[in-house]
């Protein structure tokens, strides 16, 4: 992963590469995510068939190779001159699942027959906006809205260097909407959103719904009472509020929350190393979630650098459940983690 990054670093505009990297605030979330999964200890069991280990499942009905899916993230335009599209293909052909941003910079119709994807949402102040964009992706194929809740207002960056937008050209966003004369405080993020947002999402789409965005067990509770399909553990890779809780410690309460609920549970944060994944998946995780290795794998090897790494995460997942004496994927117990 480090050498990924690091001829990322060097194919990249230092104004892009930066928007990338960043965290919110002094970065102290994003700082910390990875060294909090590398924390938690493991208990693998021994004597246990594992001769074939199988790293397949489901996600809200669709079927994946891997439970090591792909987050939504912008500008991935710059990253490479496809964009979402050669994403879609490299996941496709690892067998695994996007989640597209509603800032995408091609149109959800190019993504038709690709891999399975979902849209991720943010409520805008005019609300006709956001349900023309939903109506796009759904057209287009998308099987579930994500609803990123943790952004009421843009978490504050610091960088010394020329802004991104600046230099980024306008068709490298919000391909799916109209924006062109439209006043920008139309296209502002919602701060009004209330549980109530979500059964309008399923209602108006016809889709089942993902919360992104929640860390605390209450508010996983009152998502799905609400109508969510599914919550998803996320600090937004550490770009929202510094200093919020690493998802690796957050997931535990999250997933005991929902016990017995019939919600799936999903989790991204600093996941780089397919035993991260072992563990998320222990605490009771359906599937995780990877961002900013994507946008490297985008910039350094286009469709195939993203599917060359969602298949080595995969490979280091089936690896650890081996030495964890866990040949398939309801096999990652509670009982695996220590603590």
């Amino acid at each position: 992963m480090d050498t990924l990054v690091r001829e990322a670093e060097r194919c990249l505009p230092a104004s892009v590469l930066t928007y990338y990297q960043q965290g919110a605030g002094a970065g102290l979330s994003a700082a910390e995510a990875e060294a909090c999964w590398d924390a938690v200890r493991l208990l693998p069991r021994v004597l246990r068939d594992v001769s074939a280990v199988s790293t397949c499942t489901s996600v809200l009905g669709s079927e994946v190779d891997t439970p090591v899916l792909v987050a939504p993230t912008t500008l991935q335009r710059q990253a490479h001159k496809e964009g979402e599209a050669a994403m879609l293909r490299g996941t496709a052909a690892a067998g695994s699942l996007v989640c597209v941003s509603s800032n995408a910079g091609v149109p959800f119709k190019t993504l038709a027959g690709s891999a399975p994807w979902w849209v991720q949402a943010y409520v805008l102040r005019d609300r006709q906006l956001t349900v023309e964009l939903l109506d796009r992706a759904r057209e287009a194929g998308a099987r579930a809205v994500v609803l990123t809740a943790d952004t009421p207002v843009v978490g504050a960056k610091y960088s010394t260097g020329p802004s991104v937008w600046e230099t980024v050209p306008p068709d490298h966003l919000l391909a799916n909407v109209d924006w062109q004369g439209v006043e920008e405080t139309r296209l502002e993020k919602a701060a009004d959103l209330t549980p109530a947002t979500i059964d309008w999402l399923r209602l108006t789409t016809g889709l089942p719904v993902v919360v992104k965005g929640v860390l605390r067990a209450d508010d996983a509770r009152e998502c799905v009472a609400a109508g969510a399909s599914a919550v998803w553990v996320s600090n937004h890779g550490g770009r929202q509020l510094d200093g919020a809780v690493a998802t690796a410690r957050a997931l535990r309460p999250v997933a005991d929350a929902l016990a017995g609920t019939g919600a799936e549970l999903y989790v991204d944060g600093g996941i780089r190393h397919g035993r991260h994944a072992l563990t998320a998946l222990a605490l009771g995780a359906t599937a995780v979630f990877v961002g900013r290795p994507t946008l490297w794998a985008l910039t350094v090897g286009g469709a195939a650098g993203v599917q060359r790494l969602l298949t080595e995460l995969t490979a280091e997942l089936a690896h650890a459940m081996a030495l964890a004496g866990a040949a398939d994927i309801p096999s990652l117990t509670r009982d695996l983690v220590s603590g």
